[in-house]
């Protein structure tokens, strides 16, 4: 064995063996696949939340991903027939937005090639990135059922939306309105959740408006001078009494003849402004319920582009925002706007294309909120659990505000919405027929469909079942088994980020359990975001982006997979730096130069079932490793990847390497007991790094992956024995090691062997299986077990034990004099510490921080001071 472990040379070889064996599918572990108590097959299901055809992947794909594999490789280990359902999605605006661009770039225009081109040049992107995606992935060394890999607009799931559609339009849950909506002038209709709301610095307009009699005039603050053109009324709060006398009134638009009354609505906040508000029903959410309760006119002032149009007068032509500086220089020219004041306002934008988002009347789909109503209750009495269980806060908030959903899009990418209509009579219908040939009304076959898609949420709303192969109508792509559906429908968990509950989680909740009657899945882990080391969000701007193929290449899928579940807290973001990274590379060479110590003494070693373990050092690991293994078990149940990782890394160096190995120099006959429990132990860390676990377990067999099983289909441990009274004499063992080398320091001799040492025991060990570890470890010649205290000795006490080390034969002159010394120059610095802060006049002006901190050093250097007089009156009395 080489002294370095390169991934480069292991990785993309075995990923090819285990790809090629078809480990990652369903019945990939079929020899250890078990049932449960009741004779039931144990299942475990997790959908992959499928990344966008956009572009690569990034590292909060990596942490989710990372997760999923460990929990699958986990349960698989574990005799679960499991499925990790793999994907991609086809992101309507996201990936129509990649490829208008790409156009751009090349002098022309999706509308100037015309639809269907448009959409082979989107499916051609789509190939490309997709293929991008699945590499990343790959190098990763994730694990789901590549056989099974679908795209949200596969052949089989658009007939699972069609299906979906068509069912809900005939119970009625999906309805087309006239409705206000949040307007995207290059992207169109959004949902409320895709609206971004970023603070913005603007400002107040205070025009006037004239009353028609001549009688004086109106001030109106507006932040929109733009959308004036569509002012219907004025309004006033009914009570405030500043405005009794002109209700009923009749104002003249600016720049227009066009009258307009004023009226009253307690909408109005009397406090805010001049507490006279215009009201553009067309324009404004608020307003557009202030039109409804007082049936007034809705009218639009510029179009689906935003460009204003003939209500505008003179600037009908200009774009919506380019309008805003002409029409205020207008305004302020002929005196209707008298103050402009700086006003910092929220404004929405865009979630994908960030162009700001207007309140537009529109015609459009929706899925009526009443479809999530069962899902909403189930999860309020605890069907699907959230971890962290905050995020059930976050969705009763989100939930208990349900609006209709907005589900059409003016794009051209996308499940096109399954909506006909008659030309003829003008019947309207929803049909699974991708062409139907005639009106089911009138037999014409005149027949237009609606030219919008759906909303890309809508298909992956239905993610946690379509894949099974509801709804596919014989066209599934991939493979599949018919009892798909039975056995990983509700899932078992989902993994996701929590960015995305509303967009995705909370929808597929609702589908799922509308058309399968449960819950989509029984545990929820949200996880939260990956920061740079400094805390601050990754952006291409900042420069702080992390490509996880650069991070794969540099220190290897293995190390990214552990550094990632190790920092996974619950419920905290992740700083991930240079330093994490450089931790678990020292890791995996702790795990290295572990098998090579071992294949420096033994040749192979069988695995832990196959040994009978004899030795007390070989009891001793086992029962360490037993309690490993139930604590790894349960984090991992429970979701605590983090906690199962540090669990993990404790063992292997702290427990396995600093202790195990370093005992067994004293026991050259338990090394192979311990080959075979660290054998054991790659087990354990395979779903988290699977690589180097896969390695070093054949090289420890005198096997290979090529000619042999991957440890990945391996039974995870479980059940290992436990010997209480050997791990309590091994504990004694170590306390008396740690006495006997602080000893050894105050008489400087930390690191040299002496000739003898005394423990006195407070309890009863087999004192000849304990002396040689500890002689071979404390560096000591002769360890003597006593029941009394010795003389002229440096002493250590600790919990259970005191060890005593002669002095007579040793020179204690120039240790006295290195301690005194040490005494003076502390005792120096704890009086001017001192000093410092009993000046009433330096702490009353010195930073708080400075004197906190005078105060932490002062506390540090008082218990020095302790330590080494206590340690001066040990030697002065021998």
């Amino acid at each position: 064995m080489s002294d370095k472990y390169e991934p480069s040379n292991v990785e993309d070889k075995y990923y090819k063996i285990w790809e090629e064996r078809g480990y990652f599918e369903v019945d990939g572990n079929k020899a250890i696949q078990e049932t449960d108590e009741k004779g039931k097959q144990k299942t475990f299901a997790i959908m992959m939340p499928p990344p966008n055809v956009t572009g690569s992947l990034h590292i909060g794909h990596a942490l989710t991903f990372t997760l999923q594999d460990i929990i699958t490789r986990f349960k698989r280990m574990d005799g679960y027939k499991t499925l990790w359902q793999p994907g991609t999605d086809h992101a309507g605006i996201a990936t129509q937005n990649v490829v208008e661009k790409q156009l751009l770039a090349q002098g022309t225009t999706k509308e100037a090639i015309g639809r269907e081109a448009f959409l082979d040049k989107v499916w051609k992107w789509k190939e490309y990135s997709g293929g991008t995606i699945v590499h990343q992935m790959r190098k990763l060394g994730i694990s789901p059922a590549w056989s099974r890999e679908r795209f949200t607009m596969d052949d089989g799931l658009k007939e699972a939306v069609k299906e979906a559609f068509v069912h809900l339009y005939n119970e009625g849950m999906i309805v087309q309105n006239n409705y206000m909506v949040n307007w995207c002038t290059h992207d169109g209709a959004l949902s409320d959740i895709e609206v971004e709301h970023e603070e913005v610095n603007g400002k107040f307009y205070h025009m006037n408006y004239h009353f028609t009699d001549g009688s004086g005039y109106v001030t109106v603050a507006t932040t929109r001078p733009e959308t004036y053109f569509g002012d219907t009324a004025i309004m006033v709060h009914p009570n405030d009494e500043r405005y009794k006398d002109i209700v009923g009134k009749e104002v003249i638009l600016p720049l227009t003849d066009r009258k307009i009354k004023i009226i009253t609505d307690e909408h109005v906040d009397m406090d805010f402004g001049t507490g006279v508000v215009k009201v553009t029903p067309a324009h404004d959410q608020n307003d557009y319920e202030v039109g409804k309760r007082h049936d007034l006119e809705f009218i639009t002032c510029f179009d689906e582009k935003g460009i204003l149009n003939e209500y505008c007068g003179e600037f009908a032509g200009l774009e919506r925002l380019e309008a805003r500086k002409p029409i205020v220089e207008k305004l302020q020219k002929e005196g209707y706007i008298t103050k402009i004041e700086d006003h910092v306002h929220q404004v929405g934008h865009c979630y994908r294309c960030k162009n700001i988002v207007e309140p537009y009347i529109s015609k459009q789909w929706f899925v009526r909120s009443e479809v999530a109503k069962s899902s909403i209750e189930k999860t309020y009495a605890g069907e699907a659990k959230f971890h962290p269980s905050h995020w059930l806060n976050s969705y009763r908030a989100w939930m208990d505000e349900l609006r209709d959903w907005c589900i059409s899009r003016q794009l051209w990418w996308g499940h096109r919405i399954p909506v006909f209509t008659c030309e003829e009579c003008g019947h309207e219908w929803a049909d699974k027929e991708d062409n139907p040939e005639a009106c089911p009304k009138c037999a014409s076959n005149k027949i237009k469909q609606d030219p919008d898609v759906l909303d890309t949420w809508f298909s992956s709303a239905l993610w946690a079942f379509s894949p099974l192969g509801w709804g596919n109508n014989g066209k599934m792509q991939g493979s599949f088994q018919d009892s798909d559906l039975k056995d990983f429908y509700p899932n078992s968990l989902l993994i996701t980020g929590f960015d995305i509950m509303f967009f995705w989680v909370a929808r597929m909740m609702m589908m799922g359990d509308h058309f399968m009657g449960k819950l989509p899945f029984k545990d929820i882990y949200m996880h939260a975001l990956v920061r740079d080391e400094h805390g601050a969000k990754m952006s291409k701007s900042k420069g702080n982006v992390i490509d996880p193929l650069d991070m794969v290449k540099e220190h290897s899928a293995d190390i990214i997979r552990f550094t990632l579940a190790y920092l996974a807290v619950q419920g905290r973001d992740i700083k991930l730096g240079a330093k994490n990274l450089e931790q678990f590379r020292n890791f995996t060479n702790k795990l290295y130069n572990a098998s090579n110590f071992l294949t420096l003494n033994v040749d192979t070693f069988p695995d832990l079932k196959d040994i009978e373990i004899k030795t007390p050092l070989g009891l001793y690991m086992q029962s360490r490793l037993s309690s490993a293994v139930d604590e790894i078990r349960d984090t991992l149940e429970t979701y605590k990847f983090n906690e199962a990782a540090s669990s993990l890394y404790r063992f292997v160096w702290n427990e396995f390497c600093d202790w195990g190995i370093e005992y067994s120099k004293a026991s050259k006959e338990s090394i192979i007991e311990l080959g075979s429990i660290f054998k054991e132990t790659l087990k354990m860390i395979s779903p988290f790094m699977p690589f180097i676990s896969d390695f070093l377990y054949h090289k420890l067999s005198g096997t290979s992956l090529e000619n042999s099983d991957s440890v990945m289909i391996m039974n995870f441990p479980k059940d290992v024995k436990k010997d209480e009274k050997m791990e309590e004499m091994f504990s004694l063992i170590e306390e008396a090691i740690i006495a006997i080398r602080r000893a050894k320091v105050v008489i400087d001799m930390g690191n040299s062997k002496i000739p003898k040492a005394y423990v006195k025991l407070d309890k009863t060990i087999d004192n000849e299986i304990a002396k040689p570890f500890i002689q071979k470890l404390a560096k000591v010649e002769n360890i003597e077990f006593v029941d009394n205290k010795q003389e002229n000795c440096v002493t250590d006490v600790s919990d259970n034990l005191e060890v005593y080390i002669p002095t007579l034969e040793i020179d204690m002159t120039p240790i006295i004099n290195k301690l005194t010394k040490q005494k003076e120059k502390t005792q120096k610095e704890v009086d001017k510490l001192n000093g410092m802060l009993s000046n009433e006049k330096f702490v009353a002006n010195a930073p708080e921080h400075v004197v906190a901190e005078n105060k932490a050093a002062l506390e540090d250097a008082q218990a020095k001071l302790e330590k080494i007089e206590n340690e001066l009156s040990s030697l002065t009395q021998i």
